[in-house]
């Protein structure tokens, strides 16, 4: 914002064990409860019915649960009559590897007749099934995929910048992706592709505030003389204030209508491309910029070299 001098760096120490806290709180919900992870990794069935009738979502599970359907999730779809029942391999009697996979890929079917015989009204929209070896595949190019993100972020800010920036931004994108898992692993949300995509949505979000900031932040070093680091950092973060919080406010009121109208098939997407924002925001304001500090940056890192020039040491020529 125009005129605005928040001293941003003199709250870097509450910054720090703030995003502290969080990571040591993602971490350990990461480890010990994990991820909640859709059928896109897990394999299962994905079946959509709809009825004439309002349908309970409670009562539904139940129903499957005493039919010897176990841990599935059942949940509206835009509206009270649809809904979208996701199903994890269930225990199978048989003992061929063809015949698992055979009633795997026909638990959908299992599913809709079952359901049938207590809601009569009910239409079957869709069944799709993915077998566990393309989850497995999935959640592996899935990973693989994020590091080669957080790589080529490390080397390209690197070329463009110095070290100290490389690292920061690289700590800054580690910092939000490890915190929007660690909301998907608290409070239990299905993690799926679509999520998995949001992930690499934030990376990309996140590296273009980053990159904003470092680029104020290298040009007032190599201005400025007589300031220290803290000082121009903060001036910095004060002259591209507003324009972070344009771009954060406006993307972020996008994501909240996907939110609450968008429905469920959209919900993960939205929820973490959200949570991704916040944190975006605040980690290239906080985290990045206190990397640098860390890393003792100096104006005489930024300096571009001169060129040499040939003759003499007095500058004369022979």
């Amino acid at each position: 914002m125009i005129g605005s001098k928040f001293d941003f760096m003199g709250r870097r120490k509450a910054a720090t064990i703030m995003s502290g806290l969080l990571i040591l709180a993602s971490v350990f919900s990461l480890s010990f409860s994990g991820l909640n992870l859709g059928l896109d990794f897990t394999g299962g069935s994905l079946v959509e019915v709809g009825s004439s009738k309002e349908l309970v979502p409670e009562e539904v599970r139940r129903y499957l649960t005493e039919e010897g359907f176990s841990n599935g999730t059942v949940q509206t779809f835009g509206s009270n009559t649809e809904l979208l029942i996701r199903m994890p391999p269930q225990p199978s009697s048989a003992v061929d590897e063809a015949a698992i996979a055979q009633s795997q890929a026909q638990l959908g079917d299992d599913i809709f007749q079952a359901l049938l015989a207590q809601y009569p009204e009910m239409v079957l929209r869709q069944s799709n099934y993915v077998g566990p070896a393309v989850g497995d595949e999935l959640a592996n190019d899935g990973g693989l995929a994020l590091l080669t993100a957080l790589i080529v972020v490390m080397f390209y800010i690197l070329l463009r910048f110095t070290k100290q920036f490389s690292v920061g931004a690289v700590v800054a994108l580690a910092h939000d992706v490890i915190i929007v898992l660690g909301f998907f692993s608290l409070f239990q949300w299905t993690f799926d592709l679509t999520v998995l995509a949001a992930l690499l949505a934030v990376i990309g979000y996140s590296l273009n505030d980053t990159i904003v900031v470092s680029d104020r932040i290298r040009e007032n070093f190599r201005k400025v003389r007589r300031s220290s680091p803290v000082d121009i950092i903060n001036t910095s973060l004060n002259q591209t204030l507003g324009r972070t919080l344009v771009t954060s406010m406006t993307t972020l009121f996008v994501l909240l209508a996907l939110l609450f109208a968008g429905g469920e098939v959209i919900r993960g997407f939205a929820s973490a491309l959200s949570i991704g924002v916040l944190v975006g925001t605040y980690s290239s304001i906080y985290v990045a910029a206190n990397v640098l500090l860390m890393m003792n940056i100096s104006r005489e890192d930024l300096l571009v070299p001169e060129p040499e020039k040939d003759g003499n040491e007095d500058g004369s020529y022979p």
